[in-house]
């Protein structure tokens, strides 16, 4: 068509204008990325979800899909999704249901589904063949919606109304975390442990001006659905800091052996989103690369029942370390992750750290209750205003029906009980639709008995919203609930390990082969009085040169050692615990301190470390395997046992004492026949005696009788006293009333010279250590150690003590915070 056609269009047909094409191009690019940002890509920052994602939830929360339902075809909720709320195509919606369906992506699981919903190498079967219902967590997602919680907004064609929001119970964005790219920006946040999230959550509710240092006292770091470990911890910071971050994630692997001559690498746990297919494909080009050397075989026994076990056999003559920090350079075994904390904030694209993002939630959580609050309010009052209306009703029933029967019809009936009973509307139109039934004398009494409550109940939701210290106090309170129904322990292990460097040639490989190998230095594993762990590598001191790092230029910020043992890093040692057992390890992957500096508070919790099972079950000690000393354990019904090491079981753990019914290890210690076994029970006693007393036994022995307990006694503390340290070690002791709960009541503590107290029999019961005040009747916390003594409190935060010296039977000094623990000093 001619310009001249164009702008002189015949009568009815349609108008061509000239418009800028760069114009159009800009304005309808800003209209899309807009779309992409704020309706498919971005999570928002308050309830952590897309919103498709949103759209799923809530959908199936309409249709009853609840966890006490029956599970129904993905294909129908994809349906009802698209259909109603979310016409972008059934693939987008199906693939979002699938994600939070996956334990591997998500820390909690949203949607609780039935089938093949994929794996880490595979992608899920069509919607068809799988079935979905919410999962109990979604349901704390998408709780109090009916109570005007959140705003709702039309749906695409605004038939349907959809929230804006969910009220989110936990934080979901943090726990589950997020990726998406959108148009220019993109956003990428790790899964974090909700017990932690939670923990920080309700920190910041209680202290506003909360620092980043001190939320992640309670969140150290992410925590993956699939473990692993995280080395290298600097990025993390950076990632809570500002927004932006990375960090290197490793699998867990042990060393075992697979035959009686071989040994391999047996894989439990991989990094995030690595599956065990990518690992064993990238294994064979590096093998047939040459990239990798010393790797025999790769075998996959991961089941159903076992989990993860992708086992690597080692072929004779290699080291399995060495062989290990190969793979972890060239294969997915080490991985990295970008966090790229970006959300929408006010409907906009925001890059948030860990305080901002903690606030965000906070205000939502609070407004979220404020609003729910609200309406019950109003809901109780419209209630009691209609109870009151029907008391009336009753109390005058006579004349309520003399007034309806006189009146001609509804409306003047209404109008007659407003006038004679000074009613409302509402409540006159009440009385009208009322059953007789309902007039009878039980009626009153229960009518009467549910205005009292909801009066009381309108009290309580005023005094509410007229208070903003109470709301927080209820949001935190919530929080902790959700924490104990949904929280798991951690899976993820933290370390300050140094991160290996990916990108080796062959060539390089080869010429640096021997650097490869972890060097099995001399090292100084701590065990803290928290249950922390962490070694500190020693620096090779010859006879005729000085120690380099000499005790005073070690400093310990927090925590009290409870356990300490000289070891070498790639060396076998043994943890004792409360249980009676001994678990072998390697400190090799321990966090390792600088000399110049130990805090034993950036070491890992033990617990972790050994993935202990049972969380009532605690490491006592740390012991050598290889030394011919004796390990003495002492039980908390006054049983003392020494074992000699090498009578031990060719097993990861096992026990090394008979435990009695309802008694548990509370002492062990390793140490010579000339060294002082030291008993302390609740009553405050205190019995030492020589080792030597007590005979060696097999590990599968019971021990012997240790010191003679009172009725309702139990044993407090268990230790062994050296020889060469006897002159100068104290006894430290802190009483306080069995009638309080424990770590409310500081109490008295007493610090006394050890040699003070005189050596007694095996079996007998031993001296008094400390004289109750009044008001006291146990001891709380014991230790005997060398001086000083070194008090904490639960979180490792240090603790006065009295200064040494009180007479052995004295009373204590009033101590003005709760000692939770007692140990030795670095150095």
């Amino acid at each position: 068509m001619s310009r001249s056609d164009s702008t002189q269009p015949a009568a009815g047909t349609e108008r061509i204008e000239d418009v800028d094409v760069s114009v159009e191009m800009q304005g309808s690019f800003l209209e899309y990325a807009y779309s992409v940002i704020y309706s498919r890509a971005l999570p928002d920052a308050r309830d952590g979800l897309k919103p498709v994602q949103r759209r799923i939830l809530y959908q199936m929360n309409e249709m009853g899909l609840r966890p006490d339902r029956g599970h129904v075809k993905s294909a129908r909720v994809v349906g009802e999704v698209m259909g109603k709320l979310h016409p972008h195509g059934d693939t987008a919606i199906y693939d979002a249901l699938v994600r939070m369906a996956q334990a591997f992506t998500l820390r909690v699981p949203l949607i609780d589904g039935h089938g093949n919903f994929g794996s880490l190498d595979d992608g899920p079967a069509a919607p068809r063949y799988t079935e979905a219902r919410l999962a109990a967590a979604a349901l704390a997602m998408t709780e109090n919606l009916d109570e005007d919680v959140v705003d709702f907004v039309p749906n695409y064609d605004n038939q349907l109304t959809q929230p804006d929001v969910l009220p989110a119970a936990y934080p979901n964005l943090l726990v589950n975390g997020a990726s998406g790219i959108a148009v220019g920006m993109a956003t990428n946040m790790a899964p974090h442990n909700l017990i932690e999230v939670v923990g920080a959550a309700r920190h910041l509710l209680a202290h506003p001006d909360a620092t980043l240092d001190d939320l992640m006292e309670f969140i150290p770091g992410p925590d993956l659905p699939t473990g692993g470990t995280i080395v290298g911890l600097a990025g993390i910071k950076d990632a809570y800091a500002t927004g932006r971050g990375s960090f290197k994630t490793r699998a867990r692997v042990s060393v075992e052996a697979i035959t009686a001559r071989k040994a391999g690498l047996v894989v439990t746990e991989l990094p995030y989103l690595v599956g065990p297919e990518k690992v064993i494909e990238k294994i064979k080009d590096g093998v047939n690369s040459k990239k990798l050397s010393g790797i025999s075989d790769v075998t996959d026994l991961t089941d159903r029942t076992k989990g993860l076990r992708l086992v690597i056999g080692i072929k004779t003559g290699f080291s399995p370390e060495a062989v290990l920090e190969q793979l972890y350079r060239v294969t997915p075994l080490e991985d990295s992750f970008n966090i790229n904390a970006v959300a929408l904030v006010d409907g906009g694209p925001q890059t948030l750290g860990l305080r901002q993002l903690l606030l965000v939630y906070v205000g939502h959580r609070i407004e979220v209750v404020t609003r729910r609050s609200a309406y019950r309010l109003a809901r109780r009052k419209e209630r009691l205003h209609l109870v009151e209306g029907l008391l009336v009703a009753i109390v005058d029933i006579d004349e309520v029906i003399q007034v309806i029967r006189a009146s001609d019809d509804s409306e003047q009936a209404r109008a007659r009980l407003i006038d004679v009973f000074d009613l409302s509307q509402i409540q006159a139109e009440y009385i009208l639709e009322l059953r007789l039934r309902r007039l009878t004398r039980f009626s009153r009494i229960e009518l009467e008995a549910e205005r009292d409550q909801l009066l009381a109940e309108i009290a309580k939701l005023e005094k509410l919203l007229g208070s903003k210290q109470a709301i927080r106090t209820l949001v935190s309170d919530e929080l902790a609930q959700v924490a104990e129904r949904f929280g798991t322990p951690r899976r993820t292990l933290l370390t300050e390990a140094k991160p290996s460097i990916a990108g080796v040639s062959a060539a390089a490989a080869r010429r640096n082969a021997a650097v490869l190998e972890v060097t099995d230095t001399p090292t100084r594993v701590y065990l803290s009085a928290t249950g922390r762990i962490a070694r500190v590598d020693l620096l090779p001191v010859s006879d005729d040169m000085p120690e380099r790092v000499t005790p005073a230029q070690r400093r310990s910020k927090h925590d009290a050692v409870r356990s300490t043992l000289d070891t070498t890093s790639r060396a076998e040692i043994g943890a004792v615990t409360s249980r009676g057992r001994l678990i072998r390890f390697s400190p090799v992957d321990l966090p390792v301190m600088p000399p110049t500096s130990i805090q034993l508070a950036a070491g890992v919790k033990v617990g972790d470390y050994l993935a202990l099972p049972n969380k009532d079950e605690k490491v006592l000690a740390i012991v050598s395997l290889d030394s011919p000393r004796a390990i003495a354990l002492g039980t908390r019904q006054g049983i003392v046992k020494r074992v000699t090491p090498g009578d031990w079981a060719n097993k990861p753990d096992f026990e090394i004492i008979a435990l009695k019914p309802n008694d548990e290890v509370v002492g062990a210690v390793q140490g010579a026949d000339d060294d002082e076994l030291v008993f302390v029970a609740t009553d405050s006693q205190l019995l030492r005696f020589p080792a030597g007393a007590v005979r060696p036994q097999g590990r599968t022995a019971g021990g012997m009788a240790g010191i003679k307990l009172t009725d309702g006694a139990h044993v407090l503390f268990f230790t062994s006293v050296p020889a060469h340290i006897a002159g100068t070690a104290v006894v430290t002791t802190v009483a306080t009333s069995s009638q309080t709960l424990p770590g409310t009541d500081p109490g008295s503590a007493k610090v006394s010279e050890f040699a003070e107290y005189p050596a007694k029999g095996r079996g007998t019961g031993g001296v008094r250590s400390q004289r109750f005040l009044k008001g006291e009747d146990t001891l709380s916390v014991a230790w005997v150690g060398p001086s000083p003594a070194r008090a904490v409190g639960a979180d490792g935060s240090p603790r006065t003590l009295p200064e040494s010296g009180s007479r052995r039977d004295a009373s204590g000094t009033m101590l003005d915070a709760v000692v939770g623990a007692v140990g030795a000093r670095i150095g």
